[in-house]
């Protein structure tokens, strides 16, 4: 009895230190702020050298070069940021931030759902916005990301949040904007615990469990046309496939199953497309730019999967389908993938040095994944009109070695930089050089 009360103490006092996480969400914008004297990298392509941004009530004013245009800042809190760089915030796509704060204690766990087909699980009401992960994504420039659930075949529904909010209904920036799939793999290893060959093979039921996945949409589409005497809360969530409200998002890495999977979605006549992982998309980046497929491109440091494959082949992906004309979009997951996240601006600097340019490895974590979620209007870019969600850094936001962040704002809310890891460094820094 006393062991029990003990594992019983020590579960609620690991919960209860979960709820000691993220710094009080940023005030909002009573002034207006200038930024001056910045390299400013738009994330649509452009770069000002010498630039002057200013934004009022978390909106972007002016983005100009401040060599040529002139303005009265008597009235704003100006910051010169003289050779620093002004950035967009980085964006994480397919990410699980905030649905998992700490792996073995269960009650913090909300990654997935039982069951198979699960297009009405939302994540957003799981999302916790007091995440200390989450937190520790903005040092890097990291302000917003998408959560998604994951399990299943149908895994649900996925939306964007920004990192900064007391609740999932403050953090909310898109709701339920997306339904991802896990596609059939066409090649499956044997048991190896069973006594079977655990060689890759050809998966004989794969035809059968692309088969099951049809006839889930095409029971779908007939539940939104027929009269409903009974509510079938997943085949409710799918309506948004066909009328255009939400994408489909289908993680699949092998060349058979992308075409599949897109000729599938193309068949139950949905028009947003995303690639999850896309390890070989650049065997058909041609037919994925053909059927205005965009992907999330799985993470960049990894190594390759076949004897065959290039040794530099995940570095080199990102620029294969830039070149074909895909939007492309850098995403982390894998092992570790919500510490991932905050790797993400060197992810995209791996991709400049094997091709792109650094215009264009911004846009992967920028414009991109800002125009596949459908929340360009407003985020994604430097353009007045936008919401100031933006960073400043000492130096090349891409380079771990420079990327050291001194600003940072969301909707025009000034944030505090401070984390549970940088609290925890200063502690023992002091202890280090003798301070206490």
């Amino acid at each position: 009895m006393k062991t029990l009360y003990k594992i019983q103490t020590l579960v609620v006092l690991v919960i209860a230190s979960l709820s000691f996480a993220q710094q009080t969400p940023g005030d909002k914008q009573t002034k207006d702020i200038a930024i001056v004297n910045a390299t400013a990298h738009l994330g649509n392509g452009e770069v000002i050298e010498n630039s002057v941004i200013t934004f009022s009530n978390g909106k972007i004013t002016n983005v100009a070069d401040a060599t040529v245009v002139k303005m009265d800042m008597s009235n704003m809190e100006v910051i010169d940021a003289s050779g620093k760089h002004v950035y967009p915030g980085f964006i994480v796509a397919n990410g699980t931030l905030g649905l998992v704060e700490v792996d073995a204690v269960k009650a913090s766990n909300d990654l997935s759902e039982m069951g198979a087909y699960n297009p009405h699980i939302r994540s957003i009401i799981a999302y916790n916005a007091e995440s200390k992960i989450a937190e520790s994504m903005r040092p890097n420039g990291v302000l917003l990301g998408q959560v998604v659930p994951r399990g299943g075949r149908i895994s649900g529904t996925s939306s964007v949040v920004q990192y900064d909010a007391w609740n999932w209904e403050d953090a909310t920036v898109k709701n339920d904007e997306g339904i991802h799939i896990n596609w059939p793999s066409s090649f499956s290893r044997g048991r190896w615990w069973l006594g079977e060959d655990p060689a890759l093979k050809p998966n004989k039921d794969y035809g059968k469990q692309v088969m099951e996945l049809e006839d889930f949409f095409n029971g779908a589409k007939a539940y939104g046309k027929g009269s409903k005497s009974e509510r079938h809360l997943p085949f409710e969530a799918m309506a948004g496939l066909f009328n255009g409200a939400k994408n489909i998002y289908i993680h699949v890495d092998d060349e058979k199953g992308i075409t599949d999977a897109v000729n599938f979605a193309k068949e139950q006549g949905i028009s947003g497309i995303t690639i999850v992982g896309g390890y070989q998309a650049g065997n058909v980046a041609s037919f994925l730019k053909q059927n205005n497929v965009s992907v999330f491109l799985r993470r960049v440091h990894t190594r390759p999967e076949l004897e065959d494959d290039d040794y530099d082949l995940p570095f080199k992906l990102a620029k294969t389908l830039v070149d074909a004309g895909v939007v492309v979009a850098l995403e982390p997951s894998g092992q570790m993938e919500r510490m991932n996240s905050r790797n993400l601006p060197f992810y995209a600097g791996t991709t400049v040095a094997h091709g792109l340019t650094k215009a264009q490895a911004l846009q992967l974590i920028t414009q991109n994944p800002a125009k596949i979620m459908g929340i360009d209007d407003m985020y994604g870019t430097l353009e007045v009109g936008k919401s100031a969600t933006l960073f400043i850094s000492e130096g090349d936001a891409l380079d771990m070695r420079t990327n050291q962040v001194t600003h940072a704002f969301i909707d025009g809310r000034n944030l505090s930089l401070e984390t549970h890891q940088t609290e925890l460094w200063k502690r023992y820094n002091k202890k280090i050089n003798g301070e206490d």
